[in-house]
């Protein structure tokens, strides 16, 4: 989802296929991800439930690059 501000990057949540596919392509459990709190404004906005894992899409210099967080309580 688009944020109404140009330095936040777009965030998604991501469905089930997405996450079992990075899982499995990363070698990863949900335990080695990046915490994001539901009290988060991009959460928020988002009605980010714990467990949930959120995309966030950032920009570099031109370049694309994928960061993933794990909803928790907070």
């Amino acid at each position: 989802m688009k944020s109404d501000h140009e330095l936040v990057p777009v965030h998604e949540i991501m469905d089930e296929k997405e996450v079992r596919s990075l899982f499995e392509k990363m070698n990863i459990t949900q335990n080695n991800l990046p915490k994001i709190f539901t009290s988060d404004p991009q959460a928020k906005k988002l009605s980010a439930k714990p467990g949930q894992i959120i995309k966030v899409h950032r920009t570099d210099f031109g370049n694309e690059y994928l960061y993933y967080r794990l909803v928790v309580e907070g």
